[in-house]
């Protein structure tokens, strides 16, 4: 029984893939469900035409792309009534995520009751941080009352690209190093020692680190209260600034950064700035996740950005020549694999990256199976 559905289910979408072990028998996307002239009424309706539509014969699990796992949930794992109420309590970490996950899980567990459901979580990934790297300089009481530290996301993918960077290498993952970019709308880095996660630009919530495409990233705490104080701005406000008005949309007026990166190219100012403050960042946590890796094998990129952006993956790695770092012009043209010259100390890669693939794979893990 190597046959597994994955879902990702959004607020109004539905993604899925059907495997058959790393064979991909049916995908596709449900959209704006339940708006009006959308493809279903609901997510019951959206899933029980899957059902209908697809042969789900000799299923061997469900597995759910869960965003926030919390501090409990560090494996992919099998969905029961108490899983769930885990789940929703979670929900004020990832308010915009958790609930989404959670209809499906519903819904899939009601439709389909005889087939184990596996939440795979944005999160486990990233729980062999090291303490020193989890934790901020706050009080351990509030803390840890709260449930704050730093959880990283996009998980899925920064496991699955940095084992394919050992193998695209010959290297076993068990002795790599890899930083991994996932540049996309929403954007992260992960220092990847001998594969495990050691190190994650995201934190707390999906919001800090790089430039994203509507998130700020980084940003000095102290702007919130600013802002409170001086402008007057409620917090619900701030939030959302930062949250759906700021990034490359705050930065350049679109969220699309192949629409940016066009108008950078045409020599727009606005434009050309906003790139210029995006690529800045990921330079500034490859510099930093070289220190803390101590030896790099590889930086990789991936992602929709990561994966076809020739020109932000130039203009990412500039100037680190003397850390062994340097781009092939015509390899990254390309969009080779490697696209690092000959030799390099560091390889720099390009890996498209299979997050589908990995939840399939975890969640046979969590039911015992590995077909």
């Amino acid at each position: 029984m190597s046959r597994v559905l994955v879902l990702n289910s959004g607020s109004s979408s539905l993604r899925y893939r059907l495997f058959d072990g790393a064979e991909v028998l049916a995908k596709g996307l449900v959209q704006r469900i339940g708006e009006s002239g959308g493809d279903a009424a609901d997510h019951g309706e959206a899933l029980r035409r899957l059902m209908d539509e697809l042969d789900l014969t000799g299923l061997a699990a469900v597995g759910h792309r869960v965003v926030h796992g919390g501090e409990r949930f560090t494996t992919a794992t099998v969905v029961d009534d108490a899983v769930l109420s885990a789940i929703e309590e979670l929900i004020p970490l990832a308010p915009l995520h958790n609930p989404a996950a959670l209809t499906g899980l519903r819904v899939a567990r009601r439709l389909l009751p005889d087939v184990p459901q596996v939440a795979v979580f944005d999160t486990s990934f990233h729980s062999t941080i090291p303490p020193e790297g989890a934790l901020w300089a706050i009080d351990r009481e509030v803390a840890a009352k709260w449930g704050i530290r730093r959880y990283g996301f996009h998980g899925t993918s920064h496991a699955y690209v940095s084992r394919e960077t050992a193998r695209l290498l010959g290297k076993p993952a068990g002795e790599t190093n890899v930083i991994t970019l996932h540049l996309g709308n929403g954007a992260s880095a992960a220092a990847v020692r001998g594969g495990r996660s050691v190190a994650t630009s995201m934190g707390l919530t999906p919001l800090p680190g790089l430039v994203m495409g509507t998130r700020s990233g980084d940003v000095d705490p102290s702007l919130i209260f600013h802002l409170h104080r001086e402008a007057g701005m409620p917090i619900d406000e701030i939030e959302d600034l930062l949250t759906r008005r700021s990034g490359m949309a705050g930065l350049a007026g679109d969220n699309d950064l192949r629409s940016v990166e066009e108008r950078c190219l045409a020599g727009d100012p606005e434009a050309t700035l906003a790139i210029d403050v995006y690529c800045r960042r990921i330079r500034e946590y490859t510099g930093s996740y070289l220190a803390v890796l101590g030896r790099v094998d590889a930086i990789t990129f991936t992602g929709g950005v990561g994966e076809n952006s020739r020109t932000i993956r130039a203009r990412a790695l500039a100037g680190l020549e003397a850390l062994g770092i340097s781009i092939d012009p015509e390899r990254n043209a390309r969009n080779e694999r490697v696209i690092s010259p000959d030799g390099s100390p560091i390889a720099v890669c390009a890996v498209p990256t299979e997050e589908e693939l990995e939840i399939a794979s975890e969640a046979r893990k969590a039911i015992g199976s590995e077909g």
